[in-house]
């Protein structure tokens, strides 16, 4: 009943089969799932979670520090700025001159007393050098246009007549704020400064008619100097010139 040439490939087909159940075994409904490399650390973390929660279900949270008031903590916070800082140094507390600092600060927060105390005494004896050397072009652009028409007159005046400055500039012993303005937008700023010059004004012929070259006076000017609190250019012009006797 059976053709061998169809018996045969039918053995084999068994056989083969039979190899293969042997090899991979019977599908039972309990057999593992394939390795999965990051099975093993998901389950951690998802346990480590769990764990977390069931944790954080017997944890109190303790309320958090209430932050202060937020006028003190704005208060603070100025308080504990650099420039409000050198304010009270310079002026001391509650001084008017504290006052018109901090209300020139609030209106220009680039404002640091300290830094522009540095720039006015690189400014004065840049200003007096000039001066001395007649170097209009200098004077220009450290001087508001009323005072270096005033600087500016004494210097052709002085050439008119022949006559030249000599002069030393020795230091400057002391520069203080002593007081400060801000009217609409423009801040100014007066400082003392008490300095050492030797100066003299000598004639055609070399002659003194004015100051000595062998003696170191002692200078005190009050200049003031001013900026517009809406100008983009951050330097200082100087606006007014005194003399102390």
């Amino acid at each position: 009943m059976f053709d061998l040439g169809t018996l045969i490939p039918l053995i084999i087909a068994a056989f083969v089969i039979f190899k293969l159940r042997s090899v991979l075994g019977q599908r039972n409904g309990n057999e593992q799932p394939p390795y999965d490399p990051y099975q093993s650390d998901r389950k951690l973390e998802h346990d480590s979670e769990e764990e977390a929660d069931s944790a954080n279900d017997n944890v109190v949270t303790l309320p958090r520090k209430s932050s202060s008031r937020k006028s003190g903590t704005a208060t603070r916070n100025r308080e504990e700025n650099p420039a409000i800082k050198a304010i009270d140094k310079i002026a001391g507390k509650r001084t008017k001159l504290n006052k018109a600092l901090r209300g020139i600060l609030e209106r220009d927060p680039s404002f640091d007393p300290e830094s522009f105390l540095s720039g006015a005494k690189l400014a004065y004896e840049m200003i007096v050098n000039a001066f001395g050397d007649g170097d209009k072009k200098t004077l220009k652009t450290l001087l508001a246009r009323e005072v270096y028409g005033g600087f500016a007159e004494a210097i052709d005046t002085r050439n008119s007549n022949g006559e030249k400055v000599q002069s030393s500039f020795v230091g400057i012993d002391k520069a203080e704020i002593i007081s400060a303005d801000l009217q609409k937008d423009e801040t100014q700023v007066t400082v003392r400064f008490t300095s050492q010059i030797i100066s003299a004004t000598l004639d055609k012929d070399e002659n003194i008619i004015d100051g000595d070259l062998q003696d170191i006076a002692e200078i005190v000017d009050m200049w003031t100097f001013a900026r517009s609190v809406k100008s983009r250019d951050p330097n200082w012009k100087l606006a007014a010139t005194e003399a102390e006797d």
